[in-house]
């Protein structure tokens, strides 16, 4: 008997039972993409205007703050469009320090034009303002992935999609579209704000003792008081600059409040909670104002210096304190969205396209294993098997790796029979050749297997290469093709080499030692 005959064919058996088990039961292990099982999809439009406008306004912010801070006053701050914003009134004593003031805070990314009289208008490079159209649509295809991603959707697509400010997203399997677009759509843009003036329940209340204008560096914000059936919705005044934002949190979960009612915890990173420690330990019993989307959630008072950590309150539902976690958790949409387009792809076009992959499968097998038996005799049973084990294998793989199913992997499949049927021609038309020099059986069978193996290696390596870089470069049904073709390389090596020479040799071991026949 060969040597560590038993040893191969206890490997064998043991990588077979271990497929057959990653994909068992294929209904739940298998996981099959968008084509295939259904799902929803999205075009969707983001509003680059408004990244302009914020960054137009904060740069006005910093202005207004670092003028406040070297103790002099402007006659007005205003923005003009979403990429200008003018100052007017500069005290001619203080012209020259506010020239430095504008230089050093906002003249990287706006130029500052003089209209004399102290009066200057401030106009955001154009290269500026492409960067950050551009930079909001990446920032947005970012966002969208974390969160999609923690819904628990497999392999979904997010990427850009014909005009410059559209997005595409794919979301297989879904089943509860309204709450995926809803937090997808979700801006979760989270300030928290020292408040000015006491909750009032309409505005002009709020303003009485302001002269019923609103400050030139504040702003109403619509909010409630109160909790639970208590309730009450009406406005505070806020400062307009933020003591912190979502940029600054480090992670987001839902918890409960003193009431046992839904809330949600933050914890700040370590630039945030250097600035939040900093604000609240100069506003010590003052209110703070949580506002979520330009709402005020709830506006606790500062007790005592609070660095890291904080937590947002309001008439929360259990899944409403789960998703505004994870939209924390996933960072701020830099800009609104709109949807285009939305097509929902049902699960019977999937159930078809199984089917008939399946049957593609069957059939292209049933042809190979024809063709081989006509044409190599008994040594085609041998490829018939490992051709067969080479699929169940592949479909172990994938599913031990959580890879998913999709329309183009079908093909993969039906393409990792061509390789299984190419490299066993090689091997089978290297012993046909070995035999013909007079060899006896095993040494022909050994001699085609060794000479035949860095010819398999090479052109399996050269295959993985090209399967990666459409992984790497490509999106949606490429990358699906590519995963198939990937795994069935690899387990085309193992059945092509390890598996058919076990065969053979576990064949040959059950004649006596001399025979020199081989139906091939």
């Amino acid at each position: 008997m060969y040597k560590n005959l038993r040893w191969k064919l206890l490997t064998i058996v043991a990588v077979v039972v271990l497929s057959v088990w990653s994909f068992t039961p294929p209904g739940e292990r298998v996981r099959l993409g968008l084509d295939l099982q259904g799902g929803v999809h999205l075009v969707m439009r983001v509003h680059t205007d408004d990244a302009l406008r914020v960054e137009t306004e904060t740069a006005m912010e910093q202005l207004q703050q670092a003028v406040t801070d070297a103790g002099f006053a402007v006659g007005r701050i205003a923005r003009e469009d979403l990429t200008r914003f003018v100052v007017e009134g500069v005290p001619p004593a203080n012209d020259q320090q506010f020239r430095l003031l504008s230089s050093q805070q906002v003249e990287l990314t706006f130029d500052r034009i003089g209209a004399g009289g102290g009066n200057y208008t401030f106009e955001m490079r154009p290269n500026i303002a492409v960067q950050r159209r551009e930079e909001a649509v990446t920032q947005a295809i970012q966002t969208i992935e974390r969160r999609v991603n923690e819904l628990g959707v497999s392999e979904p697509v997010v990427a850009p999609y014909g005009a410059a400010d559209q997005i595409v997203v794919q979301l297989p399997g879904l089943r509860d579209i309204d709450r995926a677009k809803a937090i997808i759509r979700n801006t979760a843009m989270l300030e928290l704000k020292i408040v000015e003036g006491s909750w009032a329940p309409d505005e002009a209340t709020l303003l009485q003792s302001h002269g019923g204008v609103v400050p030139e560096n504040m702003e109403v914000v619509p909010g409630l008081t109160g909790s639970g059936a208590s309730a009450a919705s009406g406005f505070y005044l806020v400062r307009r600059a933020a003591a912190v934002t979502g940029s600054d949190l480090r992670n987001a979960r839902p918890t409960v409040d003193e009431f046992n009612q839904p809330a949600v915890s933050f914890t700040l990173n370590s630039e945030g909670a250097a600035k939040f420690g900093r604000v609240t330990g100069a506003n010590i019993g003052r209110q703070l104002a949580i506002i979520l989307d330009g709402r005020v959630q709830s506006a606790p008072t500062i007790e005592s210096r609070i660095d890291r950590e904080g937590r947002i309150t309001g008439n929360f539902t259990v899944q409403e304190s789960d998703d505004l976690s994870l939209v924390l958790r996933s960072g701020a949409l830099p800009a609104s969205l709109s949807y285009l387009e939305q097509r929902q792809v049902g699960p019977t076009l999937g159930a078809d396209s199984i089917r008939a992959g399946i049957t593609a499968s069957l059939v292209g097998l049933a042809l190979v294993t024809l063709f081989m038996l006509v044409y190599y005799r008994l040594a085609g049973i041998n490829a018939f098997v490992s051709i067969s084990l080479n699929l169940i294998i592949l479909l172990g793989f994938m599913a031990y790796l959580g890879a998913v199913m999709t329309l183009p992997g079908i093909a993969g499949f039906v393409l990792t029979i061509g390789m299984g049927v190419d490299s066993n021609v090689l091997i089978f038309e290297r012993i046909r050749e070995e035999l013909g020099t007079n060899k006896g059986a095993r040494q022909a069978i050994a001699a085609g297997f060794d000479r035949v193996f860095v010819t398999i290696v090479d052109t399996h390596v050269a295959s993985l290469i090209a399967a990666a870089f459409l992984f790497q470069f490509g999106t949606g049904p490429i990358r699906g093709f590519a995963t198939t073709l990937f795994f069935g390389l690899l387990s085309n090596v193992f059945t092509a080499v390890f598996v058919s020479r076990t065969i053979f040799e576990f064949i040959l071991s059950r004649r006596a030692p001399g025979s020199t026949r081989l139906s091939i």
